[in-house]
């Protein structure tokens, strides 16, 4: 206890004593000076005033505050819903056949033009080729008269195709082009002509389908095939193309010169040598013309390297 403290309390006493409570004075103001002194330390803290301590409070509902200011500041984007069309089962039905249609045909399309490993082989990316055509119906009279598609024949990998018109009753029923009275003289050309085999070349037409009547095919009917000859040409990528007859070389090459105008001559299609000469059917009608047409074989032959002999 300090000696201010004391020498207070001692003041105090002597008041008390002097009031008239002289003998509660000695007891007391020795028990006052006999009291332990208190530590400065205590005797600080007991001096000092407590400070009351800090609320969290304001600072809480300050940050509270803050947060639903942002919260209602930002703006939400009106969501727009578009009504929903109920479409009828028929509907459904119509519309889910045309999608498996469209997605088949874009399929075997991919399936034909493709590079990769699978299907670069020419056999099979013709085989594809193939069932495409089998399932076409662009020409209505056409698909609804024919037996089967006449696709072609021979070895993809060919340096020469024979370009004929279209099929006649007999390919129409075998499904192989050039194989009635046509098919035989021109088998005549390939191997006793020029000495090859007929399995060494490839023979197709411009059209796929006969037409009925053995009729010449229409330009439409010419333009609805034309995707598949560009296909099979552009799988097999021959050096040389040998059309038979006006219609496949006028077809071809885009032209309506005779065929009489186009003998004896080379064009180009796409970097490819065409030769043209008579169709085999013609020459059965008229015998006189195979010479011209052994002569136009003879000048394929030798665009071709072959070896050329006299035999017809």
């Amino acid at each position: 206890m300090s000696q201010q403290i004391r020498n207070g309390l001692i003041d105090y006493l002597e008041i008390m004593q002097i009031s008239g409570v002289a003998e509660l004075g000695a007891p007391v103001k020795r028990a006052a000076l006999d009291v332990e002194p208190v530590s400065e330390e205590v005797e600080t803290i007991l001096e000092e005033p407590e400070k009351p301590e800090e609320s969290e409070e304001p600072e809480k509902e300050e940050r509270t505050t803050e947060i639903i200011q942002e919260i209602t500041s930002v703006e939400i984007a009106p969501v727009e819903i578009t009504p929903v069309e109920i479409i009828s089962e028929e509907k459904t039905e119509t519309a889910t056949e045309e999608i498996v249609k469209e997605v088949t045909a874009k399929e075997i399309t991919e399936e034909i033009m493709s590079d990769s490993p699978v299907h670069s082989d020419k056999t099979e990316r013709l085989r594809l080729l193939a069932r495409k055509v089998a399932q076409c119906s662009r020409c209505s009279e056409l698909a609804s008269t024919r037996t089967q598609t006449v696709f072609g024949v021979g070895n993809p990998d060919t340096q020469l195709v024979f370009l004929g018109e279209a099929p006649g009753a007999d390919e129409d029923k075998q499904g192989e082009p050039f194989v009635g009275r046509a098919g035989k003289l021109l088998n005549d050309i390939i191997t006793k002509g020029m000495k090859i085999r007929r399995e060494d070349v490839y023979i197709c037409n411009i059209l796929r389908c006969r037409p009925p009547g053995n009729r010449n095919p229409s330009t439409d009917e010419a333009e609805h095939c034309r995707t598949f000859l560009d296909q099979t040409l552009d799988i097999i990528k021959p050096t040389f193309i040998c059309c038979l007859g006006s219609v496949a070389a006028q077809n071809l090459l885009q032209t309506e010169k005779t065929i009489g105008s186009m003998r004896g001559k080379i064009f180009d299609y796409n970097g490819i040598k065409v030769i043209c000469t008579y169709h085999p059917a013609y020459l059965l009608r008229n015998p006189s013309a195979k010479k011209q047409t052994w002569d136009d074989i003879k000048l394929l032959m030798n665009e071709m390297g072959l070896p050329i002999s006299n035999e017809k």
